[in-house]
C-alpha cells in the first residue's frame, strides 16, 4: 500500500517524474546530447528505485540532479526572452479580458453628475499647494492645478490642440504625436511677445468649463490670473461587457454604448464615440417628462435611482440631483449641442414610445445633459454594457457604480 512505501522510495519516484516535467518544458532549448543524458539519468534512477536500496537511490537521484543542471544553465539573453514571455502573456490576458469581459472607460463630461462625475474645473483665488499636497491629490482626486497668471498687458490669442504618449507628462519635446490630449493657450503681449501655457485636458473640456478663451479682445493686466484653480479627473470606470449577452438591459442601469448607428449624432459627427447614461426606457416604454419626475407608462418611475433624480428640482437640488427637465441648459455646458430645443419630450403633455429593438437613455443631469431627448434612441447593438466599478479616483465614488 502507498502509505506503507518507504519514505526514500516516494522521494525516488517524484524526483524522477519532476526530472521528466523539466526536460519536457526545457527540451526545445537543449541540446540532443544533453537530452539524451538526462533520459539516461532518469531511467537509471527508476530502475535503483526497482531495487528499493536507499543509498543506490540517493547516489542516482544526486546523479540526475547534476544532469538536470545542464538544462538550467542561465543563457546570456535569459533574462529578455523570460521578461518578453511575460510581456506577451500580460498583453494576451489584457485583450481578452478587455474583448470580453471588463472595458475601462473615463467619464468626460457631468452629464452624469451627482452620481458620476465628468472632468470638473474649479476656479480658485489661491495660487497652488505645494508639490507633495498637489502630488497626494492626483492620486486620491485625480486633480491637477492650473496656474497661468499674465506677466504684462496681453490677451488670448488663440488656443491649439496638443497630444502627448504619456498620461502625467504634458507634452514630450519634439514629438507631435500621443494617445493624451492637452490644450496649449497662447497669449500675444501688445510688445508682440508670445507665451504659451499647456492644460493636461482636451480642448473641447477647456473650452466648455473656461469660456472665456474664445474672448480676443479681454486684456489681463500683470498679475491678474487668466485662469486659476484645479481640474478634478472624470470617474474611471470599468463597463462590464458579459451581462447583456445573458439578459435584456433594466431601467435604471448606467449603460455604456457607441454613438457609430445613432443618425443624429452620426450626421454631425465622423467619429464613433461613447457614451453613458441611465437606461430610462426599454422597448415597448411609454415616457413622460413633467419636471422634475419622469412618467413610465403613466406611472412615476419607482427605480431608486429615478427617485434620487427627482428628489430636486432645478431650482431647488438635493445632494446635487435637481429632476428631469423638458429644456437643455447651455450655459457653462460640457457637451456638444446641436439644438437650442429638444426633439422628444420638449412639452410636459407629450409622451414618447420607445421603438422595438431600441433604448431611451437620460442623463441624471438633466438641464446639461445631451441624450436621447435630442438625438433619439440607442439601438440594441450600440450598447456595449453597464458600468459596473469606479476604480479611479478615490474620492468620492470609488466603488460600484449606482
Amino acid at each position: 500500500m502507498f502509505f506503507l512505501t518507504p519514505r526514500h522510495i516516494k522521494q525516488g519516484r517524484q524526483f524522477a517524474r519532476d526530472a521528466r516535467k523539466l526536460l519536457h518544458y526545457r527540451r526545445d532549448l537543449a541540446t540532443p546530447e544533453t537530452i539524451a543524458e538526462v533520459e539516461q539519468a532518469i531511467g537509471t534512477l527508476e530502475t535503483a528505485v526497482k531495487t528499493k536500496d536507499k543509498a543506490r537511490i540517493e547516489e542516482r537521484a544526486m546523479a540526475l540532479d547534476k544532469v538536470c543542471g545542464k538544462l538550467t544553465k542561465p543563457q546570456a539573453d535569459m533574462w529578455i526572452r523570460e521578461n518578453v514571455e511575460m510581456f506577451l502573456v500580460a498583453i494576451v490576458i489584457a485583450l481578452g479580458v478587455r474583448t470580453y469581459f471588463l472595458q475601462p472607460f473615463t467619464i468626460p463630461t457631468g452629464s452624469m453628475y451627482p452620481a458620476l462625475n465628468g472632468i470638473i474645473l474649479h476656479r480658485t483665488n489661491e495660487p497652488p499647494p505645494n508639490f507633495l499636497v498637489r502630488g497626494l491629490q492626483v492620486a486620491v482626486f485625480g486633480r491637477h492645478y492650473v496656474d497661468f497668471v499674465a506677466e504684462e498687458s496681453e490677451r488670448i490669442a488663440g488656443v491649439q490642440p496638443v497630444r502627448s504618449p504619456l498620461p502625467f507628462i504634458g507634452k514630450v519635446p519634439r514629438f507631435g504625436g500621443g494617445l493624451f490630449q492637452r490644450t496649449e493657450i497662447v497669449t500675444e503681449a501688445a510688445s508682440g511677445r508670445r507665451r504659451r501655457y499647456l492644460i493636461k485636458q482636451a480642448p473641447d473640456t477647456v473650452q466648455s468649463q473656461f469660456p472665456e478663451v474664445a474672448d480676443r479682445s479681454r486684456v489681463y493686466q500683470p498679475g491678474e490670473p487668466i485662469l486659476r484653480g484645479y481640474f478634478d479627473a472624470g470617474d474611471h470606470v470599468f463597463v462590464d461587457k458579459m451581462s447583456f449577452h445573458f439578459r435584456k438591459p433594466r431601467r435604471g442601469e448606467t449603460i455604456v454604448f457607441s454613438t457609430a448607428k445613432i443618425a443624429q449624432i452620426k450626421a454631425r459627427s465622423a467619429t464613433s464615440q461613447y457614451y453613458i447614461k441611465r437606461l430610462a426606457g426599454v422597448p415597448g416604454d411609454a415616457l413622460q417628462i413633467r419636471s422634475p419626475e419622469l412618467f413610465v407608462n403613466g406611472q412615476r418611475a419607482q427605480e431608486r435611482q429615478f427617485l434620487a433624480v427627482m428628489s430636486g428640482t432645478r431650482e431647488q437640488d438635493h445632494r446635487g440631483f435637481r429632476g428631469y427637465g423638458n429644456f437643455v441648459e447651455q450655459r457653462g455646458y460640457d457637451q456638444q449641442v446641436w439644438a437650442q430645443r429638444l426633439t422628444y419630450l420638449a412639452d410636459p403633455e407629450e409622451t414618447f414610445s420607445v421603438p422595438e429593438g431600441q433604448y431611451f437613455a437620460l442623463g441624471d443631469n438633466s438641464y446639461n445633459s445631451w441624450d436621447s431627448r435630442g438625438w433619439g434612441t440607442v439601438p440594441e447593438e450600440s450598447l456595449m454594457g453597464r458600468a459596473l466599478l469606479i476604480y479611479w479616483p478615490f474620492w468620492p465614488h470609488f466603488g460600484l457604480a449606482k
